[in-house]
């Protein structure tokens, strides 16, 4: 019964040597030497150690949810083009119609200004 698990155990242990090894290796090979400049905020616009109940600007969640929004697009759109010839004037019509639905959330956070950044 044991010889069962075998291959399931040296897959543990295969995961587990591949994932802790480079770590390692990252901190016995690389320069640990954080200075004032690799400490400071990428691309967030606040520093990250402040409290965090501070106000920021709503504009980094509208760009967030236009991202999320335009991504699944994209999701679905490579499926659908793979199997177009064999779903029909129905798949074309319920594609057109999503694609539709996208195009006035688009539209719309165009006119609320989402996509202008000052």
């Amino acid at each position: 019964m044991l010889e069962l698990y075998l291959p399931v155990f040296l897959f543990v242990i295969l995961a587990t040597v591949l994932g802790v090894v480079p770590i390692a290796l990252s901190y016995v090979v690389a320069p640990q030497k954080p200075d004032r400049e690799k400490l400071s905020p990428y691309e967030c616009g606040f520093e990250a150690f402040e409290d965090a109940r501070t106000k920021f600007d709503v504009r980094f969640y509208l760009i967030a949810i236009l991202f999320i929004v335009f991504d699944l697009e994209t999701a679905f759109l490579f499926p659908w083009a793979v199997v177009f010839t064999d779903i029909g004037i129905f798949g074309f019509v319920e594609m057109v119609l999503f694609l539709v639905i996208l195009i006035v959330g688009y539209a719309w956070a165009w006119k609320k200004g989402a996509l202008e950044w000052e």
